[in-house]
């Protein structure tokens, strides 16, 4: 096969064109962009000639291992016991389905190894997903002590432009920008979960061209629920190269003669229209990652943890219900403290029974009571931690994560069952079942708060042959794919301390997620940002709470509350008891016009206005035949302008819309032009009380 022969994968709107390089030693990318890109010559061309360098390091190569390529970092570092760490393969075969799917074959037969390049499009998408198959052909084990999943070369003319989201706790998905003209970025978790520090997603654009706009963005995201990391190396040659894949907790992954393991799948995204175009791309995936379940209705919820805490009681958790109803909400769900020996951090965590003294009628009837109001019934649990004082961990105190002869750390006064056993995923399955199947709940609210920390299994074999981090991911996935297969009806939101596990496997097996713990007015607002960057709103669970700003605290109207709420999957988290007849029958106003409008956030294309950093920002929702447009918008800044002083209204400029059309805004009948829209914008004029506003435009 000459250098010259190459497969194209096409997608709704751009083609990726690989080929055979290197005398049969690697596949390399040619081309990625919109189609008909791939004609011409490839824009990461190198000279055939090169210094201190080999030219499998120079390469804008799919995936190599340390061996070809020695300086530059390899993606597959493997070593046979007692023997060198180092792989030579070269080509072996391609198997292609259309342009739709690819599998390129590489084999050393010294080494007994076979990998397998392989790639798939998502249809109605551009997103490419890449993995790779590694098997153990010969009669001695391999010791994989990195895996990667794939690498993705992007060209750049001097440097990149690295979009990336960071935070901490109640600080997440913060949207994070810097320059990469040389040398390597990482970042990474090793928590067990993707972590609130770091979201396992990258975009890339050449740092030359504006963020925004007309700028080729690509864009990475890796679908693991466990140890990852994500690298960017600005290389000699100009382009710049990501790799990601997982981080096994053991150092490295033994594959014994005859095993296969597939590495967790990289999604690759490719948009023309700069961070706001990609955040589109990702949001369809994700509406296809949904499925059918996309079609339900996701219900404004109530949420009785700000209110009552670990203080659960039947009485006063319905006087909840009944006040959230009168409301609209459509959903009750009582958190933490439902379950025997609860009373606080310290205890409770494993033995899922409704405690009697919270539900001193039975939770049955306490359940009908609430249903009677109108609503659905949920329910928090954490069923990933046990607390030392429990039932559970005195029956079986071999099932948490331990390491013998040293203490165990205790995290929010809790320790971690070792998810990664058949029979601990045996309990959690049965308890799930026994909680959804002999009750009337039909959502679920799955949080896990503390990342493992002496993570061992003593008796498990040794060490170097287990794959703690594998097993865990595994684990907790098949009890989700468990939950969807048995309770197919049962809303299943997913939580980790707020925003630390957020990933396309979590998100292809549960309905939304919560974004972050932090539901202050400011705050949440930045943080909702850079969510919506990555992730589709209707995955996005936000609710309307008391919460004063964590990192900001200026004072915002309740109106501002719902409208950053109603940017997502509205819920309700006040004690609400204290709001006044006012307050209560605004929240039931802005209810009433959520309901009307939940599915143009939920299912429409999403255009990011501005940021938070800006006095004015917003969010544009439009309906899939552009019949609505919805428009949230908020004013973060200082006021500038009437009545203060004689001046203008703020404006927001409005994209994607039909010049030609005409537009009736829903709230004062005014008719807008479609290019008055695009280019003067839709205007707003603040005041101290008037901070936020939702806005309807009906295309006539």
């Amino acid at each position: 096969m000459s250098s010259y022969d190459r497969w194209l994968l096409r997608t709704e709107n751009t083609t990726y064109a690989v080929r055979i390089a290197g005398e049969g030693r690697w596949a390399e990318l040619a081309s990625w962009g919109p189609h008909g890109t791939e004609t011409g010559p490839s824009p990461f061309a190198v000279p055939h000639r090169t210094h201190f360098v080999t030219p499998a390091d120079a390469a804008p190569a799919e995936y190599l291992p340390h061996g070809l390529r020695p300086f530059s970092g390899a993606d597959l570092v493997v070593r046979r016991p007692g023997r060198e760490r180092g792989t030579w393969w070269t080509f072996d075969s391609a198997t292609q389905d259309g342009d739709r799917a690819l599998r390129l074959t590489f084999a050393d037969e010294e080494q007994g190894l076979r990998a397998a390049l392989c790639y798939e499009t998502v249809p109605g998408t551009d997103v490419i997903l890449r993995w790779t198959e590694l098997s153990c052909t010969g009669e001695e084990e391999l010791r994989l002590e990195r895996l990667d999943s794939a690498a993705v070369s992007i060209p750049v003319t001097d440097g990149a432009r690295l979009t990336y989201l960071t935070g901490q706790w109640s600080q997440e998905f913060r949207r994070t920008q810097l320059e990469l003209t040389r040398g390597r970025f990482e970042m990474a978790s090793t928590q067990g979960v993707p972590g609130h520090a770091y979201a396992p997603w990258l975009a890339v654009q050449d740092a030359a061209e504006p963020a925004e706009g007309a700028t080729p963005t690509y864009g990475v995201a890796l679908e693991w629920s466990g140890n990852w990391h994500m690298a960017a190396d600005a290389e000699p040659g100009g382009a710049v190269r990501i790799r990601a894949g997982r981080v096994p907790h053991e150092g490295a992954v033994r594959l014994a003669p005859g095993a296969t393991l597939t590495t967790p799948r990289l999604a690759c995204a490719f948009s023309p229209d700069g961070l706001d175009g990609l955040a589109r791309v990702w949001h369809r995936y994700e509406r296809r990652l949904s499925g059918e379940r996309l079609e339900r209705t996701r219900k404004v919820l109530y949420n009785s943890w700000e209110a009552t805490g670990f203080d659960v009681d039947a009485a006063a958790q319905l006087e909840l219900a009944r006040t959230a109803a009168d409301m609209g909400a459509e959903l009750f769900v009582v958190d933490d403290g439902w379950f025997t020996g609860r009373h606080d951090e310290t205890g409770g965590l494993g033995d899922w029974f409704p405690d009697p003294a919270n539900f001193p009628d039975g939770f049955d009837h306490f359940i009908d009571e609430v249903r009677a109001t109108g609503m659905d019934f949920g329910l928090w649990v954490e069923p990933e931690a046990v607390s030392p004082a429990s039932r559970l961990y005195a029956e079986h105190p071999e099932w948490v994560y331990r390491i013998d002869g040293r203490p165990a750390t205790l995290v929010r006064e809790q320790l971690l069952l070792d998810l990664g056993r058949r029979d601990v995923q045996d309990f959690v399955v049965a308890t799930l079942d026994r909680l959804l199947g002999d009750h009337a709940i039909s959502y679920l609210k799955w949080d896990m708060n503390r990342p493992p920390t002496e993570r061992g299994r003593p008796g498990g074999g040794p060490v170097e042959e287990q794959d703690l981090d594998a097993a865990h991911v595994a684990g907790y996935l098949r009890v989700l794919d468990h939950l969807r297969a048995r309770h197919p009806h049962v809303t299943v939101e997913g939580c980790a301390g707020g925003g630390g596990r957020i990933e396309h496997a979590t998100l292809a097996r549960t309905d939304v997620v919560w974004p972050s713990d932090n539901t202050a007015p400011l705050d949440r607002l930045a943080i909702q940002y850079g969510y919506l960057h990555a992730h589709a709103p209707h995955t996005m669970s936000s609710w309307v709470t008391d919460s004063p700003g964590v990192f900001d605290p200026r004072p915002r109207s309740l109106a501002f509350r719902f409208v950053t709420a109603m940017a997502g999957v509205l819920g309700i988290g006040a004690d609400i008891r204290h709001w006044s007849a006012g307050q209560r029958a605004e929240a039931a106003r802005w209810v009433s016009r959520y309901k009307e409008i939940r599915d143009v956030v939920h299912r429409g294309e999403v255009r990011l206005l501005g940021s938070p950093a800006d006095a004015t920002c917003g969010v544009q929702y439009d309906e899939q035949d552009g019949a609505r447009t919805v428009v949230t918008a908020w004013n973060t800044g200082r006021l500038d302008g009437a009545p203060l002083v004689p001046g203008r209204a703020a404006r927001l400029r409005l994209r994607g819309l039909d010049p030609a059309a005409r537009y009736t805004d829903e709230r004062t009948g005014t008719v807008h032009g479609g290019a008055h829209l695009l280019h003067y914008g839709l205007p707003f004029a603040w005041t101290a009380q008037y901070d936020a506003e939702l806005v309807v435009l009906v295309r006539q």
